[in-house]
């Protein structure tokens, strides 16, 4: 079953993000540890950025990427989804401050990586999940902290996790020919500079409008593609 790996991997971050919410913290260890995870996030993207082949890739991606992303207002929408989410959930969940950040940078942590794609297409072309399960594992670990400090809106993450990777899964034969290493490489590379943005924000050092950035990952993906 294609569905079974990224099934999974959604069950982790929502069980992870229910144990994360009855974590209760004093707001001074809370603050520390949104910090600690700022930090690890920022490595995380560095890591990432720092797989490109061709830097060319992720800058021309990111700045034709985040034009398409103003004009359609991506930023803005996202929030209304989160706010439309938070009014969803149980009222003593509800908090307005960190509930859209929350779901956001789960939903890019969880979405941009090797592993995701990497995983979804085991799954898909040969029904081997063990990297999803693997993904699941880290995902669901990191969901207890992002809801510990975050909020309730990471598991919300779970519902774009299994639709990204359950679609990769099932399209797995059609796209596979199309995802080299290189264009892997390079769509890694520009999500973790997008990774990199949350984790400045995350630090309170910025306000990118890293919603806005998003549909970079996909225009690195055709430009490797193109350059490959």
């Amino acid at each position: 079953m294609a569905l079974w790996g990224p099934l999974i991997n959604a069950l982790a971050i929502v069980v992870g993000a229910l144990l994360g919410s009855v974590v209760r913290l004093q707001e001074k260890i809370g603050q520390t540890i949104m910090h600690a995870l700022a930090l690890a996030v920022l490595v995380i993207g560095i890591s990432m950025g720092l797989r490109t082949r061709n830097v060319l890739i992720p800058i021309a991606a990111l700045a034709i990427g985040s034009i398409v992303g103003e004009k359609l207002d991506l930023e803005n929408r996202i929030e209304r989804l989160g706010e439309n989410l938070r009014r969803m959930s149980p009222s003593r969940f509800r908090k307005p401050a960190s509930f859209s950040q929350g779901f956001l940078t789960a939903t890019l942590v969880y979405c941009v990586g090797a592993m995701a794609v990497v995983g979804s297409l085991n799954s898909g072309l040969t029904g081997d999940h063990h990297v999803l399960y693997a993904k699941s594992m880290l995902d669901g670990t990191t969901a207890v902290l992002f809801t510990a400090s975050l909020g309730i809106g990471v598991a919300f993450s779970a519902l774009p996790v299994f639709i990204y990777q359950g679609a990769i899964a099932l399209l797995a034969g059609f796209i596979a020919p199309l995802l080299s290493d290189f264009v892997v490489q390079e769509l890694t590379a520009t999500g973790g500079m997008l990774i990199m943005g949350i984790g400045f924000n995350m630090l309170g050092l910025t306000k990118l409008r890293v919603g806005n950035m998003l549909p970079a990952v996909v225009v690195a993906a055709v430009l490797a593609a193109l350059w490959a």
